[in-house]
């Protein structure tokens, strides 16, 4: 099953322009102007909607495209490059967390740090049927100069069968980065991310690297992540979990998790966060900061039997970004759910 990223990015296609051109407009100089209340609700429907054909480009296995394999030039888009397994380990049902080390000569040289900005892709092929696939380096490259997968192996999905046949000490090819989606700094008062199963790789590059990584990043934005996976054994390994968690735990200001499990196969004391359900709408209109009496009936707001607070006043002041990500049901389920939040919200 594949994996889409709802969000705005440069590298859309026509069909989203009408989206993507508003968000650039109400979102350039965020600390200086903040939108209008239709121009926050346009944002982000714009951010969970108008990514569609983005994320088919980018997260949709593909046909190998012929690109040429080079043993001795740097990373790029434009060739694939052989890399070594050097890891291989079960982290729950059906899924892998792979380290692939990357030769010492195909590394970006300090000058091109910016090419591994989040949110960034490599693709991997798939020697056997030539299908390439993409997928997000957990934490991007280490100081080893390794990548690390985490790769879930679905019935249907050839290249994830692929990868969790590897073995340790044995090849594969990949090309990248690639941009999946370009955040900038001081540009957004909010942004909630929302993921399902290994969704999750692409938020927590982000997280990693903004908040993780450099405690003096992102200190304008706060990031909330709602995460949702079909039982408590297919979390997210907890050597990426937990760091989240004690992050949200000590700084709340600055991130807040909500972790839900369809079922629990673990002790409820591993995750004191962890919730038995579905990422529903009252959890994202939490997220979103809307009271609940924003989103009563309308015939309660067309009569004024509402009174707006100042929570949701605030809200509608802020550029807030909501990102999705996660197999295609679950992407879609959540649009709906973000887009039926915010339009109640006015």
């Amino acid at each position: 099953m594949s994996r889409r990223l709802l969000a705005v990015s440069p590298l859309a296609r026509r069909p989203s322009a009408a989206f993507a051109v508003p968000l650039a407009r109400y979102s350039d100089n965020a600390s200086s102007q903040r939108a209008s209340p239709r121009a926050q609700a346009l944002a982000i429907f714009a951010s969970t909607f108008a990514g569609g054909v983005t994320a088919a480009y980018f997260l949709w296995p593909s046909e190998y495209r012929g690109a040429p394999t080079f043993n001795n030039r740097t990373l790029s888009p434009s060739h694939f490059t052989p890399v070594t397994v050097t890891a291989s380990e079960p982290c729950g049902p059906d899924l892998k967390l792979l380290t692939l080390a990357i030769p010492p000569h195909a590394l970006p040289s300090p000058s091109d740090a910016s090419i591994l900005s989040p949110v960034w892709s490599v693709f991997i092929k798939d020697d056997d049927i030539q299908v390439e696939r993409p997928y997000t380096p957990l934490e991007g490259i280490d100081d080893q100069g390794c990548i690390k997968l985490w790769v879930k192996k679905y019935p249907k999905g050839e290249v994830g069968r692929w990868l969790h046949a590897k073995d340790v000490g044995e090849s594969l090819e990949l090309r990248g980065p690639l941009r999946t989606f370009p955040f900038y700094k001081g540009t957004w008062d909010e942004v909630v991310k929302i993921s399902g199963g290994t969704g999750f790789s692409p938020f927590y590059q982000l997280l990693h690297r903004e908040l993780l990584q450099d405690s003096a990043r992102s200190r304008s934005t706060r990031f909330t992540l709602l995460h949702g996976s079909p039982s408590s054994a297919e979390l997210p390994p907890p050597a990426y979990l937990q760091p989240l968690l004690k992050m949200a735990e000590e700084h709340p200001e600055r991130l807040r998790i909500g972790l839900y499990v369809e079922s629990q196969t673990t002790s409820p004391s591993t995750y004191h966060r962890l919730q038995t359900g579905r990422i529903d709408k009252a959890a994202i209109e939490r997220a979103l900061g809307l009271s609940s009496s924003s989103t009563h009936a309308w015939w309660r707001r067309l009569f004024r039997l509402d009174v707006q607070k100042p929570e949701d006043r605030d809200f509608l002041r802020k550029n807030v970004l909501v990102l999705v990500c996660g197999p295609e049901p679950y992407v879609l389920q959540s649009c709906k759910l973000v887009s039926n939040s915010h339009r109640h919200a006015g």
